[in-house]
């Protein structure tokens, strides 16, 4: 197994950034996930935080070196994921759930297996055309799908932030589950929130891809969605993988692999993250809790 890995999340215009970002990885198998706090909501940073760190941690537990079952796993990880915010939110006395957007992928033998439950995407990218993108579970969405609005107006229309399916609401989220997609060497895959695919198209994508490695791309994308949102820049957050398949050739770096059983995880640290309203007291009071209700449902395998 051999790729590249892009991983970023800037602030944007906003207070605060509630965008959380993580990667893990064994020598066989590889999760990324992207969650986006749903602003609107108590606490979505710590809505987002414990999505990312619950899939990661549930990656560390099950994946030696491989997952027995990919979409299986995506599936009861973010449902679960779900259930611990809910804890949470019992834990502190809050009167509804923090809310997040999330998009995950596992790649194992070459095939990817994505979900997701929102408004975050993911595009699969070859040769300069989009394979595959995720369908935002959104009104607008629906809009689309109806033939009402075209896809180019989703970013400026005044409802595109209202998401009927999400971790932390009051009924468990509809995990949308891929089918199983081979990966060639050479493609990317594409998991980013709204506040970079909203100012962006999907020919804007292509192009910065084709121009070059993801490395290099990534950054520009991020630029271009910062100046093209302007003062409305939302937080923007991205991981971006271009799949080797052989070691030969390519532009892609090779990471550092685990031991035979080991497994490497990169994530937010939430106690260094930016906290709007936060005092330091409360950030390590969060810390305790998000662990807390983390651990509850993160039981060890027998």
């Amino acid at each position: 197994m051999k790729f590249s890995i892009f991983q970023e999340s800037r602030k944007g215009r906003r207070k605060a950034n509630q965008d959380r970002t993580g990667y893990a990885y064994t020598r066989d198998t590889l999760l990324t996930v992207v969650a986006d706090g749903m602003g609107g909501h108590l606490h979505g940073e710590v809505a987002s935080q414990i999505t990312v760190q619950y899939l990661t941690e549930a990656f560390q537990r099950d994946a030696k070196t491989k997952l027995a079952d990919p979409s299986g796993f995506l599936q009861k990880s973010i449902t679960d994921a779900h259930f611990a915010l809910v804890d949470y939110a019992k834990a502190r006395g809050l009167s509804e759930s923090p809310r997040t957007t999330c998009v995950a992928c596992v790649v194992q033998d070459s095939i990817a297996h994505w979900a997701h439950v929102g408004d975050s995407r993911l595009y699969h990218v070859r040769g300069g055309q989009v394979q595959a993108q995720t369908r935002d579970h959104s009104r607008v969405q629906i809009l689309v799908d109806r033939g009402r609005i075209r896809e180019e107006a989703v970013a400026a229309h005044p409802d595109r932030n209202k998401i009927f399916n999400c971790i932390g609401a009051a009924t468990p989220p509809e995990v949308e589950l891929s089918g199983q997609t081979p990966l060639r060497e050479g493609d990317t895959l594409l998991l980013c929130t709204d506040g970079l695919w909203g100012p962006l198209t999907r020919k804007l994508i292509t192009a910065a891809l084709l121009r070059g490695d993801i490395r290099k791309a990534m950054p520009e994308l991020l630029d271009l969605a910062e100046a093209r949102a302007g003062r409305d820049s939302d937080n923007l957050s991205v991981v971006a993988v271009a799949w080797e398949e052989s070691p030969a050739g390519g532009t892609a770096t090779t990471i550092p692999f685990p031991d035979a059983d080991g497994v490497t995880t990169q994530r937010e640290d939430f106690s260094k993250a930016e906290h709007g309203d936060l005092t330091d007291e409360e950030v390590e009071s969060t810390i305790a809790e998000i662990r807390a209700a983390i651990h509850k449902h993160l039981r060890p395998k027998p």
